[in-house]
């Protein structure tokens, strides 16, 4: 704990915020730009405030902080649940969370919260969008299947549900197309390299850089596999616990599910990602490990083309080569 800061736990909800300092002052705010100007009142220059990422409730007062010049930290709300339970505390109230948060930040090495770009949050927001819409859309084509099943549907029906079908569809290629050209005037040169890599299309890159931030936020292939969620978790311990790894899942869910989709692909036509797999099948592991391997090899393989400025090349051993 650096003794010259001023720390403030913060727990936020979707009306008000709770601040509890690290002298024991107790605040309650509402969380809107009243309540983040009177909030701001009371910090200096040798604040650093702590929150949860807590749904979407704490990005308008992460982002009024940080454009204010306030040092912020966004936590993962996992690690600040070990933490409170780590302190066997009895007590789970809005006030008791931020006292605990705040004590949170005294004890770890925080990581200072940077935000997004306009670009990448337009980016996200028409991602989480699509991704809304994909699901509206085999929704209704199991609807049309199950009707036309039935042996003698109603028109009415189906005629709606083609209707829906066809607007849901026009919408996500209004927004493919949208998303496409924004991605490009920021990324075209990382979204051209990164199709240069067998088993990974047009939308699996599109989409590695809208998730990944065109790859900015990460220093290493293997921070980038952790963001995913693909490193694996060990558990062994004496001789009574030996269990079988398994990946973490702690990570970006839509990430990892983008990759597996791309393993099976990427076992046929990447040379590499096919010699991981046969390798581990060949040693009697499953075919659901040998497809994880392939999810990371394949991510690293992206992350090196992406900051290398280099396109794939199989001949080489890296798997690069000057473009």
């Amino acid at each position: 704990m650096n003794k010259d800061i001023k720390y403030f736990g913060i727990d936020i909800s979707h009306l008000v915020f709770d601040v509890t300092d690290s002298s024991g002052n107790y605040y309650q705010l509402k969380n809107n730009p009243a309540g983040f100007k009177k909030f701001l009142k009371l910090l200096g220059v040798d604040s650093h405030c702590v929150m949860e990422a807590t749904g979407y409730y704490h990005y308008q007062l992460a982002y009024f902080l940080l454009e204010s010049g306030i040092k912020v930290s966004v936590e993962n709300p996992l690690s600040v649940k070990r933490f409170i339970q780590m302190k066997l505390t009895k007590n789970k109230t809005d006030k008791s969370d931020s006292k605990l948060i705040c004590e949170y930040a005294k004890q770890v090495e925080l990581k200072l919260w940077k935000g997004n770009s306009k670009h990448q949050t337009e980016c996200l927001q028409m991602t989480r969008l699509l991704s809304v819409y994909t699901k509206q859309s085999t929704m209704l084509k199991n609807k049309l299947h199950g009707e036309a099943v039935l042996g003698n549907p109603s028109k009415t029906v189906v005629s709606s549900l083609k209707r829906s079908l066809k607007q849901v569809q026009k919408e996500m290629k209004t927004l493919e197309d949208k998303l496409i050209v924004l991605v490009k005037e920021v990324h075209q040169d990382v979204l051209t390299r990164l199709k240069s890599i067998p088993g990974i299309g047009n939308k699996t890159s599109l989409m590695l850089v809208v998730l990944t931030d065109g790859f900015e936020r990460f220093t290493s292939g293997s921070e980038l596999c952790s963001y995913a969620g693909l490193t694996p978790i060990i558990r062994k311990s004496g001789s009574s616990v030996s269990g079988r790894s398994k990946i973490s899942k702690m990570g970006n869910q839509k990430l990892r599910n983008l990759l597996f989709m791309c393993s099976f692909n990427a076992c046929k036509y990447n040379k590499a990602c096919r010699e991981i797999y046969e390798r581990i099948v060949a040693k009697g592991k499953s075919k659901k490990l040998a497809l994880i391997a392939v999810c990371n090899k394949l991510l690293k393989q992206a992350f090196a083309i992406a900051k290398s400025g280099l396109i794939y090349d199989d001949s080489y051993r890296s798997t690069l080569v000057k473009n």
